[in-house]
């Protein structure tokens, strides 16, 4: 019997080297941005959080456990992490479902469609700095604007029991622009057969818009909620520049990543952050997780 003939590979030519050295090069600079400005942080972040910082950032002391050991029973820690939370109730929640309804409306074709749609980016591009200081002007309980249409004196960011919700919609504001672009296409991906049939077949257009649109643009839902918790939970620009340290609802708006930075950067613990900052962590893989998990059970991929 015949031994089997094995299989001779075939020299590499010059022309694929090329096209392997070439294609190195071009993922070389989004490798080396992924290494060191996402996992050379990350490793050093939770080493750091075993340390607590020396005098003048030098000379780290080793302390174990001891950082998170005190995380546990700093009720500080747990207030601003319940704020976290609850920006992102409103934040993600509205966010979405006004932009998926404001997505519809801008899919369609209308006269000055494409004005209406970089009017509602714009909050996207605005520098964050003029943001803020255009929602601490309509906020103001003096001379806001708010306070002029609506009358009274309210304080909208100085209350401690509303101000979370007015730097929520600030969030909802911001975020509407990038929600919408990501709706837009998600829905222009949809084929327009199925809408000629359920037409056909007499159905309304709420009708459609469950049966057809909400289905079929589940999986752009999903992504959106996935990176609108994400980006909820991380919070900070906006309680940064709206809020005053000496603000009294300042401690009902505090997020979490506002109080890594406070460790970190102006009280010099950078140890205590660093474990700040990784329960943040531990809490969006979880809440990620099971999001990943429920999508199953209501997102449709074609």
């Amino acid at each position: 019997m015949a031994g089997k003939t094995k299989k001779v590979k075939a020299p590499v030519t010059s022309w694929e080297r090329n096209q392997n050295i070439w294609g190195w090069l071009f993922i070389l600079p989004t490798m080396l941005g992924l290494i060191i400005l996402n996992i050379y942080p990350m490793f050093s972040t939770l080493y750091q959080s075993f340390f607590k910082t020396g005098d003048f950032g030098k000379g780290n002391m080793f302390v174990g456990l001891e950082n998170y050991t005190t995380l546990i029973q700093d009720s500080e820690v747990w207030r601003s992490l319940w704020n976290t939370f609850k920006y992102a109730i409103i934040e993600v929640p509205f966010s979405i479902a006004i932009a998926l309804v404001l997505a519809v409306f801008l899919n369609r074709k209308m006269a000055g469609r494409s004005t209406y749609r970089a009017i509602f980016f714009l909050p996207m591009v605005a520098a964050p700095a003029a943001v803020a200081m255009v929602w601490k002007w309509l906020y103001n309980s003096k001379f806001g604007l708010l306070n002029h249409v609506f009358g009274g004196n309210t304080e909208w960011i100085s209350n401690p029991k509303i101000a979370w919700i007015s730097i929520a919609v600030i969030g909802v504001w911001s975020i509407l622009g990038y929600n919408i672009v990501l709706f837009i296409s998600g829905l222009q991906e949809i084929p327009k057969d199925y809408y000629e049939a359920a037409d056909i077949d007499g159905a309304s257009g709420p009708a459609a818009f469950f049966k057809i649109t909400l289905p079929l643009l589940s999986p752009t839902i999903f992504f959106v909620l996935i990176t609108r918790v994400i980006g909820s939970l991380q919070v900070f620009d906006l309680v940064y520049m709206v809020m005053d340290e000496n603000n009294p609802a300042m401690k009902s708006t505090q997020s979490i990543v506002y109080l890594f930075y406070q460790y970190s950067f102006k009280y010099g613990n950078k140890g205590y952050g660093s474990a700040i900052v990784l329960l943040l962590l531990l809490v969006i893989m979880i809440i990620t997780i099971f999001q990943m998990i429920a999508q199953k059970k209501w997102v449709y991929y074609n």
